[in-house]
């Protein structure tokens, strides 16, 4: 398969946080960036649209995205959305899947190709692990969304790389580098688009005494944990003073040098 316009649409997952890059728009680079460059690879002459914000739940996501998206006209669309929704004190999964639904249902009737994606298996991560039911239950959504409008599935929570904590960052929530290594090889497989994408190297395990372990812990809540909660109780997100990083379709042989490297 081979693409002339692709549109990446979501949250932090899609905008690439984890993954840093200062020289970049909103500071990061992704694993969107890196299926653009391999779809330029495979195809020169791609442009590539990127109007993912950190922070936003699946409604927004579509309010302030879908419309932008479909005027773009493009052939190939991904969108990852309802994680924040899941870590909402309620959640109303029956309105929050019919939404998602029917949004995937105007991309595909354009002809587009759709590719979508289950959340992570939280089974393992402190903190996240005690809602693994309701990301379980989002899972299930997204893969009878994909099987009803004929979409593109990437099964995020069965991707087993991803219980490795040297995939992810310092902040425990949002994939490092090679976490996004590795799903844009996870989103080009799916696509079935040939590449020469190989997993990042990772740092050897490092095997904490149970001290150190519990220190690591507590300075993860008070760093990271107890200000993203201090933020959803003020009603602001870490998204709301950014613009999309890739607003119009723009040629991937223009793109900043890094996102191209």
């Amino acid at each position: 398969m081979s693409y002339s316009r692709y549109v990446a649409l979501g949250d932090s997952f899609t905008e690439g946080v984890g993954d840093d890059d200062p020289s970049l728009p909103n500071g990061v680079r992704g694993w969107a960036d890196r299926v653009a460059r391999a779809l330029e690879a495979a195809r020169p002459g791609v442009e590539y649209a990127n109007l993912a914000i950190r922070g936003r739940k699946l409604k927004p996501i579509l309010d302030e995205q879908l419309e932008p998206a479909l005027a773009m006209a493009p052939d190939l669309v991904t969108i990852h959305a309802g994680g924040n929704d899941v870590l909402r004190p309620s959640i109303n999964f029956a309105d929050l899947m019919s939404a998602y639904d029917e949004g995937v249902a105007r991309l595909r009737d354009t002809g587009a190709t759709v590719a979508i994606f289950t959340p992570h298996d939280t089974g393992d991560v402190p903190v996240f692990g005690a809602l693994r039911g309701r990301f379980a239950l989002l899972a299930e959504g997204m893969r009878e969304i994909a099987d009803r409008r004929d979409a593109v599935l990437v099964d995020y929570w069965r991707i087993r790389d991803f219980q490795d904590a040297r995939m992810w960052s310092h902040d425990r929530m949002h994939m490092g580098p090679a976490g996004h290594q590795r799903m844009a090889i996870a989103v080009l497989d799916a696509l079935g688009v040939p590449h020469d994408l190989q997993p990042l190297p990772l740092p050897p395990r490092e095997r904490l005494p149970r001290g150190r372990r519990i220190a690591e812990d507590a300075k993860w809540v008070g760093g990271f944990v107890a200000p993203w909660v201090g933020r959803r109780i003020r009603g602001v997100s870490s998204g709301d003073s950014l613009t999309p990083r890739y607003p119009h379709p723009t040629p991937v042989a223009d793109l900043p040098e890094r996102s191209r490297s």
